[in-house]
């Protein structure tokens, strides 16, 4: 299990513990803050991405030492974890209210309205989570053509989140000033920051999911439609054996491609009992 499990998950998917989303935790003036500025000044995740591309072109020994500093500070305040769309249904299930609201990635990357994460909370009508996005500045939160945060039921988000599935966009988990966890985001390489510094930076900013993806090559026809969905460069193809294969090392467990597959032919395997068990 990645290390969040075993500090805030007593062993257990750290996501799936209630008092990581306690409405308690929101009383800490700090995290409060620390919310406020996340959501206010977008800025800094476009500002971050361009320091790190500076640090790529310093010497591999000066990478080395800098990039788990900052993962690690990361993991203080503000780190993720891919989940498949059944884990999502579990976290989900576990709360009363969800607010939709604008990605702050894409915001700052296209500076458009683009309504793909999920505040949750454990209190209905959107709790305080809902109470601190609405201090927070109307043109970002909700943009000049809607009428506001949109607060959902746990069964409205979880539709939400099976179109996003069928979309080809990755589920993510994210801490605010952890273990708090504030929401869930769906992501694509292109536009999610988060992505582009993990894998194009290789900047460490979220853990991969709790499996691997797995193929039955006599179930693939090799058409290759999963391709089209993976943003982490796991799937390969054989000519030998005319099928697709997972490449477990490259794979982050998303399980997106598993809807993109006519035949069924991808499932899910734990990723503790995969050969790349200690890989997160």
């Amino acid at each position: 299990m990645c290390q969040f499990c075993h500090q805030h998950g007593e062993g257990q998917k750290w996501y799936l513990k209630a008092a990581n989303y306690s409405e308690e935790l929101l009383n800490d003036v700090k995290r409060r803050r620390y919310i406020e500025h996340f959501f206010r000044h977008p800025e800094g995740l476009t500002n971050g991405a361009a320091n790190l591309n500076k640090i790529q072109d310093m010497p591999a020994i000066v990478r080395n030492m800098v990039t788990p500093v900052l993962t690690g500070r990361q993991k203080k305040h503000h780190f993720g974890q891919v989940l498949p769309l059944e884990d999502v249904s579990e976290v989900l299930a576990m709360t009363t209210s969800v607010v939709r609201l604008t990605c702050i990635c894409r915001h700052a990357i296209g500076k458009k309205e683009a309504r793909y994460c999920y505040g949750l909370s454990l209190s209905p009508g959107g709790g305080r989570i809902k109470e601190i996005l609405n201090e927070l500045d109307d043109t970002f939160l909700h943009g000049p053509d809607t009428a506001g945060l949109e607060v959902l039921t746990p069964a409205e988000a979880l539709l939400d989140m099976q179109k996003h599935d069928e979309d080809g966009l990755c589920h993510t988990i994210w801490t605010f000033q952890t273990p708090f966890i504030g929401g869930i985001c769906n992501c694509d390489r292109a536009d999610c920051m988060a992505l582009n510094v993990s894998l194009n930076l290789q900047t460490p900013v979220l853990f991969r999911a709790e499996y691997v993806a797995e193929i039955d090559e006599t179930a693939c026809s090799g058409c290759r439609n999963c391709f089209s969905v993976c943003h982490f460069g796991a799937l390969e193809y054989s000519h030998t054996s005319a099928a697709a294969q997972i490449n477990p090392r490259q794979c982050y467990g998303c399980g997106v491609c598993r809807a993109a597959c006519p035949t069924g032919a991808i499932t899910l395997r734990a990723r503790s009992a995969s050969t790349v068990a200690n890989l997160w």
